[in-house]
């Protein structure tokens, strides 16, 4: 989404994606970050990652709020669902101008089609696709092991091989964030 230092920036969404955007935005020297979720525990996360305001409401009082901590919307908005109506929200709470990067797998837009038309008249843009790890690994590795990056929050559950199956159904309940597996255990 083209988030630099000072910048404005919103992130919809409070998995781990999400979580991993407002970090990625702090690093980059945002000045304002505001995490849109429906969590308050990860929501608290992603304050101690760096978000400076959060909002936990839904569909258009969540529109309202975050457009208001923005004054008008943000220049730039990290859409990490992937679901129709969170990308619907990225676009309305995204300024005339500003662009949209949509890191959520885009899962349902297909059927529900997408605002193209406000977002062309908005003069919004829209990047995204699959993250180029290997690009940003050496850089982020050395950032976590000097200590000046610690994700590791994000990993609620630990499980050894024997427990993908309940690591994976653990998320999908939303018991844990992310599941670290430990092979050896």
């Amino acid at each position: 989404a083209g988030v630099e230092a000072g910048d404005t920036c919103v992130v919809v969404g409070d998995g781990a994606v999400g979580l991993c955007a407002v970090l990625a935005a702090r690093r980059l020297g945002a000045e304002r970050i505001v995490a849109m979720g429906h969590h308050e525990d990860r929501l608290e996360l992603a304050e101690s990652f760096g978000a400076t305001e959060t909002v936990s409401a839904r569909g258009e009082e969540a529109v309202e709020r975050a457009t208001e901590l923005t004054y008008g919307g943000a220049n730039h908005v990290l859409e990490c669902v992937g679901a129709a109506s969170s990308m619907e929200t990225a676009i309305e709470v995204c300024r005339p101008g500003g662009t949209i990067g949509y890191v959520g797998v885009p899962l349902g837009v297909e059927e529900e089609g997408m605002d193209l038309h406000s977002m062309f008249g908005a003069n919004i843009s829209l990047r995204g696709g699959v993250a180029p790890v290997r690009a940003y690994a050496e850089e982020l590795m050395a950032d976590v092991l000097q200590g000046t990056l610690d994700p590791s929050p994000i990993f609620t559950k630990t499980v050894g091989m024997d427990g993908v199956p309940d690591g994976y159904r653990a998320m999908d309940d939303r018991e844990a964030i992310k599941v670290l597996v430990k092979p050896q255990e």
